[in-house]
């Protein structure tokens, strides 16, 4: 992608182009409300370029990783044992046994990677199995890029193909909701999180989105809806399927066990996407489970060498040995003396909370940091490459060229297929959004025309 990426920037040493863009890409910013929080959701004048071939290989190499993610829930299911290492809360083993009425555990999903192309190592570090976001945002910032003058002037020596992500959100919600009420005929839909958080410019994107394929769409605080009459009812009408955008342990840790939607959805009155089983997938143990020599035999041979091959180290951070390249550790002693190599993570967290980088901290927090993470339920895995390309940005009346790091977060349908993707870019170390760093950018796939 160097020839395309530097065919992009040479239109933009135009100053007159990159103004001009910049002011362009600005106000379609605001005008189709691509907003996180209370800043820009995009910051840069160039999207994330891909040839075909690259997304094929992305697309080809972690679908070959979900089937392990799919052999690990299943045993989970029927093995208390196994279903003891994703540390699931008491409260959550009660919801992620109940049964959703429908067969996926996460119909969509969304892969946190970094793809390094300089040693074409590409690592899956997490997998947000409950509630991905960021579909929306991507296809509409592909809009908002589509007419921008240098987008235009490059179209015309490359084919341009955006990735788009909100037809299999689409697609995954009707499939459950097909499979759960056993009907053709479109559900009433409730896009549901608390009416505060940054991402409400994106529920929008979609409640015209679901609109446009002819569903009734209602937009609802958790605390607005009530279950009765064997209904989960929202203020502006009963919900038949809720597309779940609040986190599961935010819900019942504010308002209950017993909350209306918790019930409803137990008793299945109502279908939600994604389902509460989710949660096993959505540890960031799970990709210990995966990881663990422990459990090798479930995966066999060939599957446990593309799990070795993608997925980093990673062990929930316990008094115990384990093994690390072949050689046995004892792995709370291997993690405080290797802090430069190592990251500590929440084990049920988003938006970097709490997250660690071992090589940022004096030995002293590190230490600290450590008995932090056996007291509660954390993983640690080895650090990976973090690869950065040029961005451009406008800023000061001129163009800045600034290498930015960047993720790779691809989108999973029922577990299997990659379908859209996301990037991410941030100057410091921990790249997300959430956690009040870098930028978003969409994915589109070029070649010379």
């Amino acid at each position: 992608m160097t020839d395309a990426i530097t065919a992009y920037h040479d239109i933009l040493a135009s100053a007159d182009v990159a103004e001009a863009s910049h002011g362009m890409l600005e106000a379609q910013l605001q005008r189709r409300n691509l907003i996180f929080g209370d800043r820009a959701l995009c910051t840069v004048l160039r999207p994330r370029l891909f040839s075909p071939a690259e997304y094929r290989t992305l697309a080809s190499r972690m679908g070959a990783v979900m089937p392990a993610f799919a052999i690990a829930h299943s045993a989970a299911m029927e093995q208390p044992t196994l279903r003891a290492q994703f540390r699931l809360e008491s409260w959550e083993e009660q919801l992620v046994l109940a049964d959703p009425g429908y067969r996926s555990p996460s119909p969509h999903g969304r892969l946190d990677c970094f793809w390094d192309r300089a040693t074409d190592t590409l690592a899956l570090t997490e997998y947000n199995a409950e509630t991905p976001a960021g579909a929306g945002y991507n296809d509409v910032l592909a809009e908002a890029f589509a007419a921008i003058p240098v987008m235009r002037a490059f179209r015309r020596e490359w084919d341009v193909r955006p990735v788009m992500a909100r037809n299999g959100v689409a697609a995954v919600v009707l499939d459950a909701w097909r499979e759960f009420s056993g009907r053709w005929s479109l559900p009433r839909l409730g896009i549901v999180d608390w009416n505060d958080v940054p991402t409400v410019s994106e529920f929008e994107i979609f409640r015209q989105w679901f609109g446009l394929l002819g569903m009734e769409v209602e937009i609802a605080d958790p605390r607005s809806l009530e279950y009765r009459g064997g209904r989960l009812m929202a203020p502006g009408g009963p919900i038949d399927l809720i597309y779940k955008r609040v986190l599961i342990n935010e819900l019942v840790e504010r308002e209950g066990i017993d909350h209306a939607m918790v019930r409803a959805v137990r008793d299945r009155a109502v279908c939600m996407v994604n389902p509460f089983r989710c949660k096993l997938l959505h540890k960031k143990a799970s990709l210990a489970v995966l990881s663990d020599e422990r459990n090798a035999g479930l995966f066999g041979p060939d599957l446990g060498r593309v799990i070795a091959s993608h997925i980093p180290w990673t062990r929930v951070v316990e008094e115990r040995q384990t093994l690390h390249q072949g050689t046995r550790v004892d792995l709370v002693p291997f993690i405080a003396e290797r802090k430069d190599r190592m990251v500590l993570k929440p084990n049920d967290d988003y938006g970097g909370a709490g997250v660690v980088l071992g090589w940022t901290v004096s030995p002293e927090e590190w230490r600290t940091e450590l008995q932090k993470a056996l007291a509660a339920p954390y993983i640690v895995q080895e650090r990976v490459t973090i690869p950065a390309e040029p961005y451009p940005s406008w800023a000061d009346g001129r163009l800045h060229l600034v290498d930015r790091m960047l993720d790779t977060a691809p989108f999973v349908l029922h577990g299997q297929a990659i379908d859209g993707c996301l990037t991410r870019l941030s100057t410091a170390a921990l790249l997300n959004v959430t956690a009040g760093g870098g930028s978003t950018v969409p994915v589109m796939t070029v070649e010379r025309r």
